[in-house]
């Protein structure tokens, strides 16, 4: 395994960040990691990269203890934190060779991570001169030099513009073809373009842990559609694959199904003979946001 959490607490006084939290992540995996802010993320990624240690608990990073060995973790570990460090009056190519002596790697391992980032053309400029993303690009490099094990990238696409973030998607995506990444990210749809799996934390606990392939191969479907008339319940019934139904407002209904037939023509063919219009007629599968949803709502 290239990352063991068992039972890890963290608490800071009466509030306690992480509640026995574990997991393990194969080598080779692209892990999100999701939760509502405060929810234990950046904790956690700073417990695995020996910033904090915690309270109870163990955690492996490549068979090294975050506690005992933190030399050998911190060399298998290439970290990207969510407010990224760097030197803004330094150049590239200085800031990156800074790093690299604090590695002790080889010099040309600099214009190896900044051909794989796609810093070339920005490589002669000073930091400050640099966009969000290729600053980001930067931090990523840096991250790199000493050619770790495991990526932990925490919110590495934030405050980037929609064409940053595909570009950095894609980096991600290369690099983790090579190594293992655990990133932290608000953005669903980095996720589910991303990564393999989700692990989804709420309150300091593991609330969710799905590979991602297994929410398109969910055959619940779930739609919700409006008649122009009030409809009995009696006559919902007969639409067929339908497994639940909810009236969830006046003419409104929220239809379930088990069918890996899209249900959307029986529907408009349930109007039709039934002398109906429909007003609306929704797909609502459930993705990656709405098991987030579900999995984080606040309870009473």
């Amino acid at each position: 395994m290239s990352i063991e959490v068992k039972d890890i607490s963290k608490s800071y006084g009466e509030q306690k960040a992480l509640d026995t939290v574990s997991f393990t992540i194969k080598r080779g995996e692209i892990v999100g990691f999701l939760g509502p802010n405060g929810a234990g993320k950046s904790t956690l990624m700073k417990i695995l990269t020996t910033y904090l240690n915690a309270d109870e608990g163990t955690a492996l990073v490549n068979g090294s203890s975050v506690t005992s060995q933190q030399k050998e973790v911190q060399k298998s570990i290439g970290y990207l934190p969510e407010h990224n460090p760097l030197y803004l009056d330094l150049y590239v190519r200085e800031y990156l060779a800074f790093n690299a002596d604090v590695y002790k790697v080889p010099k040309a391992r600099i214009e190896e991570v900044i051909q794989l980032t796609g810093l070339t053309p920005e490589a002669n400029k000073k930091i400050g001169q640099l966009s969000k993303g290729y600053r980001q690009r930067v931090g990523l490099a840096t991250a790199l030099l000493h050619d770790p094990e495991v990526l932990i990238l925490d919110e590495p696409t934030t405050g980037l513009d929609p064409n940053q973030l595909v570009e950095i998607r894609e980096l991600i995506k290369n690099i983790g073809k090579n190594k293992t990444v655990f990133l932290s990210t608000h953005i669903m749809q980095e996720v589910e373009a991303i990564c393999d799996r989700v692990i989804i934390i709420n309150k300091g606990k593991i609330v969710a842990d799905r590979k991602i392939n297994s929410l398109s191969e969910n055959k619940e479907q779930v739609i919700e559609v409006a008649f122009d008339y009030r409809v009995e319940e009696q006559l919902i019934q007969n639409i067929p694959h339908l497994v639940s139904y909810k009236n969830t407002f006046d003419f409104t209904w929220e239809l379930t199904f088990s069918t890996d037939k899209d249900m959307r023509p029986s529907i408009f063919d349930f109007a039709h003979d039934n002398g109906l219009k429909t007003l609306q007629l929704n797909l609502k599968n459930k993705n990656l946001e709405a098991v987030f949803r579900e999995m984080t709502k606040n309870e009473d």
